[in-house]
């Protein structure tokens, strides 16, 4: 049966976010829904799967809601759940970011709508970041972006510090994978005395959903938290898979590695495997081939 994957998110104040989760649990749960949706004070952020109904049930049941009825979402096909269980949680942020002061409820950068992405960024004026981690940006990104190198989210606030000035970086550009981490990002550089921020408005999979890949600037593919692994433009399944070991993306190129074995390693983390973890990953991808 076809299913249909939905992301959404929204930084609004959940004051009640606590007394939410059941009711939401209970929902998902009835129409057979998977995925994970988190509920912090400042908001909501999700992405599930389920069949045409489900999903539009979910998804009615949130914009009933005064707090949720703008809420934008994203979607995509797939032939089977790209999850295996469905997950409500509560969180202290919805997306970690590490500085209890930010608040993107209350102050955002500017929303710049895919149709516009590529006018903004061919700008030489505007300094173009990428605010993913840095194996998600290896696989793709924006031409001419910077990769900040971080390995977390919570890394941005160092980089922000260490590589930029309010003062000299007068227009800053700023893009993820869904909207929500460039958002946030936004929200602390207007806080850290930076004017003139924009965020790419539903991310990069709404940029690859609506631009034609005629007109796209984007290059390569996007990694996804799921096991898609990765998408391109339409959002049309890459071609990358997931090392078993270390769980960061592998291209074809890497598959056809000598530093790449099924299920223990591969050319990000075959030189550092110990021992012990080569025995256990071996016998782990055994019982799985066993199933």
């Amino acid at each position: 049966m076809t299913q249909v994957i939905a992301t959404f998110y929204k930084f609004v104040s959940l004051e009640n976010y606590r007394e939410r989760r059941q009711p939401l649990l209970n929902l998902c749960q009835q129409h057979q829904i998977k995925g994970t949706i988190l509920l912090a004070a400042e908001g909501i952020n999700g992405t599930i799967c389920g069949s045409r109904a489900s999903i539009d049930a979910i998804l009615t049941y949130l914009k009933a809601d005064s707090h949720f009825a703008d809420l934008e979402h994203k979607e995509s096909i797939a032939t089977k759940s790209p999850f295996d269980r469905l997950k409500v949680r509560l969180k202290q942020e919805i997306v970690t970011f590490g500085v209890p002061t930010v608040d993107p409820t209350n102050l955002v950068g500017t929303y710049v709508k895919p149709q516009d992405w590529n006018e903004l960024i061919a700008n030489p004026d505007v300094v173009v970041i990428d605010t993913r981690n840095q194996y998600e940006v290896e696989i793709g990104t924006f031409a001419g972006a910077i990769d900040p190198h971080t390995d977390s989210f919570t890394e941005f606030p160092e980089y922000v510090a260490t590589h930029l000035d309010p003062h000299q970086h007068k227009q800053i550009a700023m893009f993820c994978t869904g909207g929500i981490r460039c958002e946030k990002a936004t929200s602390y550089l207007l806080s850290q005395g930076f004017e003139n921020v924009y965020h790419l408005q539903g991310g990069i999979l709404k940029y690859l959903e609506e631009i034609p890949a005629a007109e796209s600037q984007w290059e390569g593919e996007c990694f996804v938290f799921d096991d898609r692994v990765a998408v391109t433009h339409g959002l049309e399944p890459g071609t990358h898979q997931l090392c078993w070991g270390c769980g960061n993306p592998i291209s074809p190129s890497d598959l056809a590695s000598p530093h790449y074995e099924p299920g223990i390693c591969c050319p990000r983390c075959y030189a550092t495997i110990t021992p012990a973890q080569r025995a256990s990953r071996t016998e782990r991808w055994r019982q799985l081939q066993d199933r």
